[in-house]
């Protein structure tokens, strides 16, 4: 089990990891070894995440979730296989706890008497301005 929060932890049986040849630069090694993580973890049938935490995470994880709602994450940051994995993990653990907090509704509120009028009063300011670098009214 992996903790994400207090009610939360994910079961390493929902995750699934592959192994493939990493970009960019690392002499023959980048052609040799599969150091890069590919780590697939299907948000719409895990049975460890509460329903809202389900939708949070799927409008979160945007382009890396696929049409069957599984979330793909690669990590090939790092030159072992070992460090890509625990980055992977890692990012998937932080996608989670970010989708686990609730957004605060929102409370509408009303501008303050002392607001209104500074507002207005700045608005006076400023149009007096303007009307001093306008030219003068022709006779």
């Amino acid at each position: 089990m992996i903790p994400v929060t207090r009610s939360i932890a994910l079961d390493e049986s929902e995750i699934e990891e592959s192994f493939i040849r990493a970009s960019g630069p690392g002499g023959q090694n980048v052609n040799k070894v599969a150091s890069a993580v590919q780590l697939r973890f299907d948000v719409r049938r895990s049975p460890s995440l509460p329903e809202a935490v389900r939708e949070r995470l799927e409008r979160l994880c945007g382009s890396r979730l696929t049409r069957d709602g599984v979330l793909v994450i690669t990590a090939q940051r790092f030159r072992t296989q070992e460090r890509n994995r625990e980055d992977a993990v890692a990012r998937l653990v932080e996608l989670v706890q970010r989708a686990a907090v609730a957004p605060v509704p929102r409370r509408p509120t009303r501008p303050t008497l002392g607001s209104r009028q500074r507002r207005l009063e700045a608005k006076g300011q400023r149009a007096a301005v303007k009307r001093l670098r306008a030219e003068p009214p022709s006779e």
